[in-house]
């Protein structure tokens, strides 16, 4: 079934500069200049297999915009603002973290990754488009309210919800994240508002370390509504099905959202130097997949992927396309040249230590009442 599918993509978002890093370390002393992992590549080269594929005729082009700096306040402290914005004026700084830098003109460029993934989700709430991708840089999962981690200067998917409903065009939303790392910036953001519903699948103990453990459920009267499934090094797609259907299904549809937006990181990837999971091109087409039919079932088909991390310029592309053919019902005919070896690899299957993760992860949601059977 074709969609009308939202697409937001802005040249500047290449333009956010991460420095002559060697992967995560600054150059100097021994340490060769070469570029950081978060480096326009995946991203740009994402962008450019769209067009050459042909899917980006059946796009419908969403332009970004600068989200307002009342905006940002109402995810982030005046502190955490005021930082990056000198940083970025004065040119270059960290997000906070110590990892995470960026240069002259960031400030800006984040707030047009954050008012792109804004813009992606109004789209969608307001009908222009049945569902939508925001392929934004930097990230934000990792952004807490008081820093900036893991290469994220601002959480993108926290402003775009909390700008609609400020706007009054929602109230309760989901936030499904797959991405490699915990999601810990929108766990922290919303661990004690029992109206988002939080759910992050991710590599067990990988980044942060200290977080994303399955007892970390949400506080007060929102205990429950943050899932969290960390899965052992190696999963695959088998994995990461069982999940959005063992799991985020029940859970999404106990809470019963207006909206689902989902923090879409490829790092996952065989092929990713951050990450040590299996999933391949089309293993997250059939994630996307799932999560369209759920939000058909739940929120009249209202969903909106933010793109996060990946980090295999070579690799990525093809996640993103394969994910886009699902958001739209358009097959391009690109084949993943990856499949020739990784898609008849054992790791994609379901194994039973894998299982094991998930059906303690549903079975806490299930005793705290977001799971019903």
């Amino acid at each position: 079934m074709a969609r009308k599918t939202g697409y937001v993509w802005h040249e500047q978002y290449a333009w956010h500069d991460t420095g002559t890093h060697a992967g995560v370390y600054p150059a100097g002393g021994f340490v060769q200049p070469f570029q950081n992992f978060e480096s326009p590549e995946s991203k740009a080269r994402f962008a450019g297999l769209v067009e050459v594929s042909g899917l980006i005729e059946h796009l419908t082009r969403v332009p970004a915009r600068k989200v307002e700096i009342e905006d940002l306040l109402r995810v982030h402290t005046a502190g955490h603002v005021e930082r990056i914005r000198s940083q970025s004026e004065s040119g270059g700084g960290d997000a906070g973290d110590g990892f995470s830098p960026f240069g002259a003109g960031s400030f800006e460029i984040a707030r047009l990754a954050a008012g792109g993934t804004l813009a992606a989700a109004e789209a969608v709430v307001d009908g222009v488009v049945d569902n939508a991708y925001a392929l934004v840089r930097p990230p934000g999962h990792h952004a807490e309210p008081d820093q900036g981690r893991g290469y994220c200067l601002f959480a993108n998917v926290p402003i775009a919800i909390e700008a609609l409903r400020a706007a009054g065009k929602v109230k309760r939303v989901a936030i499904f994240d797959y991405d490699v790392h915990h999601g810990n910036g929108a766990q922290k953001i919303y661990w004690d508002d029992a109206d988002v519903l939080h759910i992050s699948v991710h590599q067990n103990q990988l980044f942060p370390v200290d977080s994303g453990m399955v007892d970390e459920t949400g506080g007060g009267t929102a205990a429950g509504t943050n899932i969290n499934i960390p899965l052992p090094a190696g999963s695959g797609d088998g994995a990461y099905w069982a999940v959005v259907e063992n799991v985020v299904a029940p859970a999404v549809r106990a809470f019963s959202p207006e909206l689902i937006l989902v923090s879409s990181g490829f790092d996952a990837s065989p092929m990713d130097p951050l990450g040590r999971m299996s999933v391949t091109s089309a293993g997250f087409k059939g994630i996307a997949e799932r999560l369209l039919g759920l939000a058909d079932e739940v929120c009249a088909g209202k969903i909106v992927f933010s793109h996060e991390g990946g980090y295999s310029p070579v690799h990525v592309p093809f996640c993103g396309v394969a994910v886009l053919e699902a958001l739209t019902g358009i097959e391009t005919g690109v084949q993943d040249p990856a499949d020739v070896s990784f898609g008849a690899s054992p790791t994609r299957e379901l194994a039973d230590w894998q299982q094991d993760v998930i059906e303690q992860s549903a079975q806490l949601a299930r005793a705290l009442g977001m799971i019903i059977d």
